[in-house]
């Protein structure tokens, strides 16, 4: 086997695979032969059709399946022989089999990037306020004040902010009907902010069968796709208004809510230990977000063009999925692949920079996946999702599924040994009034 690799660029090699004759032709001349003892051609008896006759009819077939085997067989003997660490699969290319009975073909191969690792123990990381107020208490027990209240029709007045209004609506765009932008009887929680705000707001003040048309601009990030960017006409028929009846704060009240609370207390030191669970998950997802962060500040080195590629393909996948759910695809929303790609392409790069550095951290210090991580892993799944264990595995025995699954297993042990070695510091006053901000917005929504 002779193999030449060259340098296209930092991160690609061109590797030149050409194969001896010898073992070439002996795989051809065995398809060959098979094709010439089992085939049955029109004017031949079975076993007698000339070799000559198969070549003419079979010869692309034969070389593209005995070109697959031949590269098959050879590409890790080469890239071990040359000391080669891919990232990715290779791209082949020119698969030819040559007059003199040589087989060549080029694998374009991206390679690991090589970077110092810079700081990774002792992040600083600013201490984040994970204490759950009284005031966040409040506001859960009274959405469950909200939730549990029986809905009262009321015909004498406008609509206000906590009603429940069954409405009609269409959306149009620059005139034109927008045919994701329709509902009849849907159920709107006003001031709940399920829908946007400014819409919602719009409808304070409309009667039971009160027709409008309001204009509603959506921000360029908003989270339709359908709408975002968009100045859009909502042409609204209010057909029902409902008030709540909130049940006193009470024992009783909190009964209902649960039979296991005897008390209203019982009820708000549940409501503080969930809410307690939540902000300290969301703490630890910000911690570690932090910590990327600075690992990505300290470290700026090139990625391989094609894992980039692959990331991007991934989100847009993600994005075609959450459309799927809301029965649409990318153009119904009117979301250009090209340009969805374009504003991908930075976070997509990070993520692929991030990767490289984790893997770097885990080979330093010598972390990785074992087996009782894979046993608590499946465990874990199983609980989540009601299976047991033989089941969940059964489901990762492919190889393809078990290995972005370890991938991900092992992320998250690093990010484990990152939190674990991280140094808070005190917030500086401005971004100790900012968390203060923070907590006032959690507080009102």
């Amino acid at each position: 086997m002779d193999v030449v690799v060259e340098d296209v660029s930092a991160l690609t090699k061109k590797i030149t695979i050409t194969l001896p004759k010898e073992g070439v032709q002996k795989k051809l001349e065995k398809a060959y032969g098979k094709l010439q003892r089992e085939t049955k051609i029109k004017g031949f008896r079975r076993g007698k059709v000339p070799r000559t006759v198969i070549v003419r009819n079979y010869q692309g077939q034969v070389q593209a399946e005995i070109g697959e085997k031949l590269v098959q067989e050879s590409y890790f003997d080469a890239i071990e022989q040359e000391k080669i660490d891919p990232v990715v699969h290779p791209d082949i290319t020119l698969p030819v089999f040559n007059e003199d009975g040589t087989f060549t073909y080029i694998a374009n191969i991206d390679i690991r990037p090589e970077f110092e690792l810079g700081e990774y123990k002792g992040i600083e990381v600013e201490k984040v306020e994970s204490e759950v107020s009284d005031a966040a208490i409040e506001v859960e027990i009274e959405e469950l004040r909200r939730d549990m209240a029986p809905l009262r029709s009321v015909t004498d007045r406008g609509v206000e902010t906590g009603d429940v209004i069954v409405v009609d609506f269409e959306g149009f765009h620059n005139g034109k009907a927008m045919k994701e932008v329709k509902n009849d009887n849907y159920q709107v929680d006003v001031g709940a902010g399920k829908l946007s705000p400014e819409f919602e707001e719009k409808l304070v003040g409309m009667k039971q069968g009160e027709e409008a048309s309001h204009e509603v601009e959506f921000p360029a990030e908003y989270a339709n796709p359908v709408l975002a960017g968009k100045n859009v006409e909502f042409r609204v028929q209010v057909k029902e208004v409902k008030e709540r009846v909130l049940p006193d704060l009470d024992d009783d009240f909190a009964k209902d809510v649960d039979e296991k609370f005897t008390s209203i207390a019982d009820l708000e030191a549940s409501v503080r230990q969930g809410l307690q669970a939540e902000k300290d998950k969301s703490a630890e997802g910000d911690i570690t977000d932090r910590v990327m962060l600075k690992l990505l500040e300290g470290h700026a080195f090139e990625v391989p063009e094609r894992l980039v590629r692959f990331e991007v393909e991934e989100m847009i996948k993600n994005t075609e999925k959450q459309l799927e759910t809301q029965g649409m695809n990318l153009e119904s929303a009117g979301i250009n692949r090209d340009d969805l790609a374009k504003q991908s392409r930075e976070t997509a790069e990070k993520r692929v920079r991030g990767d490289f550095i984790l893997k770097k951290i885990a080979d330093t210090e010598g972390i990785k996946v074992k087996d009782e991580d894979l046993e608590r892993s499946f465990q874990r799944i199983g609980d989540q999702y009601n299976m047991s264990v033989s089941q969940v595995k059964e489901f990762f025995q492919s190889r393809d599924e078990l290995l972005p699954f370890m991938n991900e297993i092992l992320n998250e042990k690093i990010l484990n040994f990152l939190r674990e070695n991280i140094k808070f510091v005190d917030a500086t006053p401005d971004k100790k009034e900012d968390r203060k901000e923070e907590v006032k917005e959690e507080s009102a929504d």
